[in-house]
């Protein structure tokens, strides 16, 4: 009787345990997946654009726009044209709404889709806070895809194979920050 009790209070646990390893196992072995959805700091937007030397009437585009933080600041303080492009479905719709809500439905367009697939022929500059592993995939796409002289800033993780025309070093709250950028005539 107490050998069946255990396997009965155990399996539930159990089923939940697996239930939670197969979901987050998910998550990195999808090919779709670039990187978790980690937001970039706000003073790291504004530096990263900066850096970029982003202009009125450029088009930015945000690749894994998450909360589309990076192509609203462009709209808002850079007057810039904002693209920011999203996977999740979830995060895609509560992005648009907060662009709608902020009355910028003109300026900033976000795309719900693999961004391994968008075209970027349009890219004054190109956001990104991936993985190193998923710069590499992008690479190849950036060098074909992007017009002569536009900036690719990264943050936190390199381009491997391309020389960074600026590097800085932030620190946010105790933790630092990485900006890359790069200038696609100067790779």
């Amino acid at each position: 009787m107490k050998f069946r009790f255990r396997v009965r209070t155990a399996a539930p646990a159990l089923l939940l345990f697996a239930t939670a390893v197969a979901g987050f196992s998910q998550r990195y072995t999808d090919p779709d997946t670039l990187a978790p959805n980690f937001p970039t700091p706000q003073v790291v937007v504004d530096r990263m654009l900066e850096l970029a030397q982003v202009k009125p009437g450029e088009s930015v585009y945000d690749l894994g726009c998450g909360d589309g933080r990076i192509v609203i600041t462009a709209a808002q303080k850079f007057n810039a044209k904002g693209v920011g492009i999203e996977i999740r479905r979830d995060i895609y719709e509560a992005t648009l709404g907060r662009v709608n809500s902020l009355g910028l439905s003109d300026q900033v367009k976000i795309l719900h889709g693999n961004a391994l697939r968008a075209d970027l022929s349009q890219a004054d500059v190109v956001t990104l806070y991936l993985l190193t592993s998923s710069n590499e995939k992008f690479r190849p796409i950036l060098e074909k895809g992007l017009k002569p002289n536009a900036r690719v800033v990264s943050h936190d993780f390199e381009i491997r194979g391309w020389k960074a025309s600026k590097v800085e070093k932030m620190m946010v709250e105790g933790r630092p920050h990485m900006i890359y950028v790069y200038h696609l005539d100067s790779k």
